[in-house]
C-alpha cells in the first residue's frame, strides 16, 4: 500500500502540468522578443566597405535603417579625413545605401582601414542619436 501511495503522490497533476505548460509557452515568447529585439539591433549595423583606388577611394556604405542626419554625418567624416567626393549615388528613402568615390586624401597617412573606421564611428553616432 505504501509503493502505491508513494508512487501515485509523485504523480503530477493536470492541473500543474498545464500550469507548467503555460510557464512554458511565456518563456517561449519571451525569447522569441529578444530574439526580435537582437535581430532590429543587429540590422541597424553599418556595412561599409572601402576599396584603395589608383587615386582615392571607393566607398560603400549601407544600413538597413535611415536615421536623420546620417548622409551629413557621413559627408562630415569625409571631410574630417580630408576626403573630396568625386562622385556619388546615394538612396535614403527606407535604408541607406550610398557609393561614393573619394579623391585623393590631403593627408598622406589616411589608408582604407581608417577611412572604414571613421565612416563606421559617423554611422554609429548618427544611429545613437
Amino acid at each position: 500500500m505504501l509503493l502505491f501511495l508513494a508512487a501515485s503522490s509523485s504523480k503530477p497533476s493536470q492541473a500543474s502540468i498545464i500550469v507548467d505548460a503555460l510557464k512554458y509557452i511565456e518563456e517561449l515568447k519571451q525569447n522569441i522578443e529578444a530574439c526580435k529585439r537582437d535581430l532590429a539591433e543587429e540590422s541597424c549595423l553599418p556595412m561599409v566597405t572601402v576599396e584603395t583606388l589608383e587615386k582615392g577611394f571607393l566607398i560603400n556604405v549601407f544600413c538597413d535603417k535611415n536615421c536623420p542626419g546620417l548622409l551629413v554625418s557621413v559627408l562630415e567624416a569625409f571631410e574630417a579625413l580630408g576626403l573630396e567626393v568625386l562622385d556619388a549615388s546615394i538612396s535614403c528613402a527606407d535604408s541607406f545605401r550610398l557609393e561614393a568615390v573619394g579623391g585623393e586624401p590631403q593627408n598622406e597617412s589616411v589608408d582604407a582601414q581608417m577611412v572604414r573606421q571613421v565612416v563606421v564611428q559617423a554611422v554609429n553616432k548618427c544611429a545613437e542619436s
